[in-house]
C-alpha cells in the first residue's frame, strides 16, 4: 500500500507509455487466478463430498463463524429479529431502493411469446420462460452489502424463478447481517443460507443436505468466488463475470474538481484489489483533483482510506492523461470498465463514442454511489473487460428462450422443394424423405 499523499493518485501520461505499459493498464487483479484455482478446487471437492459438514468447517476456517448451533439455513425467527433490530429509517431506505430496482427490472421483462408470419403459412417466434432455480450471492468479506442482496434477488424474483435462494457468509457469531435479511425478505426471498466463497458456489452447483442444487449462480465476489465459477462452469451457469470493483471516470475541461475528486474515491474504497482510473485530456483538472484528494482521504476511516490509496497510487489506478478525447475514448473501449462515469456539462456528446462499458452514468449529478444503491439499474456488472461481451445482471439473466414455429399445410408445401434440395445436397436421406411425396398431404 502507498503511505503518502504525494503518490496518490499516480499520474501517467498515456502518450509516453510503451505498448507493454499500456497493455498492463488493462489488467485487473483477477486476470491471474492461478493462486486461487488450486485452493478453490479443493474446496469444491470437499463440499461435493461432505456437503453441509464441509460448509460448516469452511465457515470456521475462513469467516471465523461457528455454525454448529445455528446450522446452514437461516430460520424464520431470524428474519423477524432482523426487522426488529434495524432502525426504521434504514428499513425505509431499503424499501425505496427495492421499489426502484423492481420498477427498472419489471420494465426489462420480455413478452412471454411472439410470433411473426415470415411467409404465407409460416409462423416463427420465441417463447421466454424463467430458469428453474437460481442461487444469488451477497459477499461479506469487506463489509455487509444489503444493496447487493437487492440487486441480485429482485431481478430473479421479477423474472419468475420458481426457486430463488440467497447465499451469504455468516458473521463470527453465526448470524447473517440484519439488513441483508431484511433486503432478502423485501425482495421476496424465502430461503437464505450461510455459505461463502468458493464453498457457496460448490454448494449451489451440487446441492447439500440444506442447500438445493441450482442451475444459475449470480453475484459479485472475491477472486475465490470467480475461480470457483470458472471451475464449475460446466456444472452451473454464471453469466455475469462480477469480480472486484472497477471504475473509470471520464472528465473533460467542464467538469467540477470537487465532484471528480469525490467520485474518484467511490469504487477505490471497496478494497485494495479494486481498479479505478480518472481519464482526462485536461491537465489543469488532473492537477487540481490530485491536490484535492489528500483532504478527502483524511476524512475517511483508516481502512477505507488505505484501500483508496492503494488503488489510486498503485498499478491498477490513478490519473491517466491523454492528448485528445479520441485517445481517451480508445482507452475506455479497450478497458471496457464495470462502471463508467462521464463528468461533463455535455455528457451525451461523449456517450456516442463509448462502445464498451457495463454501466454508464451521465453528468455530474449521477455519482456511482447512487447507482450502487438506489437508482434502479442493476449494480452487479461484468468486470475484467466483460463489458465487451456480457451485460449487467438483469431479468434476462434468469430467463431463457425457446424458438417456436407453426407451419400450415400450404406453408410447408411452398418450402418443401427448398428443404429437399438442402437435404439432398448435404446427404441426409430422412430429411429429404420427410418433405417428399412419401409425406401424407
Amino acid at each position: 500500500m502507498t503511505s503518502s499523499d504525494e503518490v496518490c493518485p499516480r499520474i501517467r501520461d498515456y502518450g509516453l507509455l510503451s505498448p507493454v505499459d499500456r497493455a498492463a493498464l488493462l489488467l485487473r487483479p483477477e486476470s491471474d487466478l492461478a493462486p486461487q484455482m488450486e485452493g478453490a478446487g479443493r474446496i469444491i471437492a470437499a463440499v461435493r463430498e461432505r456437503g453441509d459438514a464441509a460448509l460448516i468447517d469452511f465457515a470456521k476456517d475462513f469467516d471465523r463463524a461457528d455454525l454448529r448451533e445455528k446450522g446452514v439455513e437461516v430460520q424464520p425467527a431470524e428474519f423477524d429479529a432482523a426487522f426488529s433490530a434495524l432502525d426504521g429509517a434504514l428499513i425505509e431506505t431499503l424499501e425505496l431502493a427495492a421499489d426502484n430496482i423492481r420498477r427498472f427490472h419489471e420494465a426489462q421483462l420480455p413478452q412471454e411469446m411472439w410470433l411473426k408470419e415470415i411467409r404465407p403459412g409460416v409462423l416463427v417466434g420465441e417463447r421466454t420462460t424463467p430458469v428453474d432455480s437460481a442461487a444469488l450471492y451477497a459477499p461479506r468479506g469487506k463489509g455487509s452489502f444489503p444493496s447487493v442482496t437487492l440487486m441480485t434477488t429482485i431481478p430473479a424474483v421479477v423474472a419468475g424463478v420458481p426457486q430463488p435462494i440467497l447465499l451469504t457468509p455468516a458473521g463470527p457469531d453465526g448470524s447473517v447481517d440484519a439488513a441483508t435479511l431484511v433486503a432478502a425478505r423485501l425482495a421476496g426471498i424465502r430461503h437464505v443460507f450461510r455459505a461463502g466463497g468458493a464453498g457457496a458456489v460448490a454448494a449451489a452447483a451440487f446441492g447439500t443436505e440444506s442447500i438445493p442444487r441450482c442451475v444459475v449462480f449470480e453475484g459479485p465476489g472475491s477472486p475465490w468466488v470467480v475461480a470457483a465459477k470458472r471451475l464449475l462452469s460446466g456444472q452451473i451457469a454464471s453469466h455475469v463475470p462480477a469480480g472486484p470493483s472497477e471504475a473509470i471516470l471520464l472528465a473533460d475541461e467542464t467538469a467540477q474538481v470537487d465532484r471528480v475528486a469525490l467520485d474518484l474515491l467511490i469504487e477505490a474504497e471497496h478494497g485494495a484489489d479494486s481498479s479505478v482510473h480518472l481519464v482526462t485530456w485536461a491537465p489543469g483538472l488532473a492537477e487540481a483533483v490530485a491536490a484535492r484528494l489528500p483532504q478527502l482521504l483524511a476524512k475517511m476511516t483508516p481502512q477505507r482510506s488505505a484501500f483508496a490509496r492503494a488503488v489510486l497510487g498503485g498499478d491498477h489506478g490513478g490519473v491517466l492523461m491523454t492528448a485528445t478525447a479520441a485517445d481517451a475514448y480508445a482507452f475506455i473501449n479497450d478497458y471496457a470498465p464495470e462502471h463508467l462515469q462521464i463528468l461533463s456539462r455535455h455528457p451525451f456528446d461523449h456517450l456516442t463514442h463509448i462502445r464498451n462499458a457495463s454501466e454508464i452514468l451521465l453528468g455530474e449529478h449521477a455519482p456511482g454511489s447512487a447507482a450502487n444503491y438506489i437508482l434502479g439499474p442493476n449494480a452487479v456488472l461484468p468486470t475484467a473487460g466483460g463489458a465487451k461481451w456480457s451485460s449487467p445482471l438483469g431479468v434476462h439473466t434468469f430467463m431463457k428462450s425457446a424458438s417456436v414455429a407453426h407451419v400450415t399445410r400450404d406453408g410447408l408445401a411452398a418450402l418443401s422443394p427448398h428443404v429437399h434440395r438442402f437435404a439432398t445436397y448435404e446427404g441426409f436421406d430422412a430429411h429429404a424423405m420427410s418433405v417428399s411425396d412419401l409425406r401424407p398431404s
